[in-house]
């Protein structure tokens, strides 16, 4: 018995064996141009494998670079695309800097703190004020979406300080949402909605699932 297992191991599977087969084919033919319209008919069958995507931008291009892969890089055919070299495509990307930022208060998220000390670099105008209003606002509701617990509008008071570490003026008479007014997060997703709200009991469940008895009138 001829196993897939003891086989030779195919670069792209989802093209199959039988188009492994070919392009092994193609590196036997000696001519360099017969060679180069066989690889052409290579890629025609390649591409009818996947027909949706025949309108994809660069579809062509991928499936010439996948009958090098297939190859092993050693096809020499001359190919509309320039060809592409083993290095380029197992060479690992670049790592990808993130900033490291040390949040204070985590629970409010790196860009409320960035709002906060940006504060610093306005002057004590109605401006700053409005800022600190909308910061104050999303705090709260931020603290609220963790928390199911009300909070005192103090308790925001005071980590906006923390984080702004240094002395700012707190608009005299700041009333923050109360917990009623912020949304809060459901307790169980696949509780079904209650389509009875007044409690009535369906029809034919009152009699021990039996259907009510109705008297027909004969007169």
């Amino acid at each position: 018995m001829d196993y897939n297992t003891q086989r030779k191991r195919l670069p792209l599977p989802e093209y199959g064996r039988h188009v492994q087969t070919m392009v092994d084919e193609l590196m036997t033919i000696e001519d360099r141009e017969e060679r180069t319209r066989a690889a052409k008919t290579v890629i025609n069958v390649m591409g009818n494998l996947s027909p949706h995507l025949r309108d994809v931008l660069d579809f062509r291009h991928k499936l010439w670079d996948h009958l090098a892969v297939m190859s092993g890089f050693n096809l020499d055919i001359d190919t509309p695309y320039p060809a592409p070299s083993r290095e380029s495509l197992t060479r690992k990307p670049d790592h990808m800097g993130y900033e490291r930022q040390r949040v204070k208060l985590k629970h409010y998220g790196g860009m409320t703190e960035k709002m906060i000390q940006k504060m610093k670099e306005l002057p004590d105008n109605e401006q700053k004020k409005d800022l600190l209003v909308l910061a104050a606002h999303h705090m709260k509701k931020s603290f609220l979406a963790w928390n199911s617990e009300s909070v005192e509008d103090e308790r925001i008071f005071s980590d906006i300080r923390a984080m702004y570490g240094e002395h700012i003026e707190i608009p005299e008479g700041l009333a923050l949402p109360r917990f009623k007014d912020v949304p809060q997060k459901k307790g169980n997703k696949y509780q079904q909605p209650n389509n009875n709200p007044q409690g009535n009991k369906p029809q034919g469940k009152a009699n021990g699932g039996k259907k009510p008895y109705y008297k027909k009138n004969y007169a």
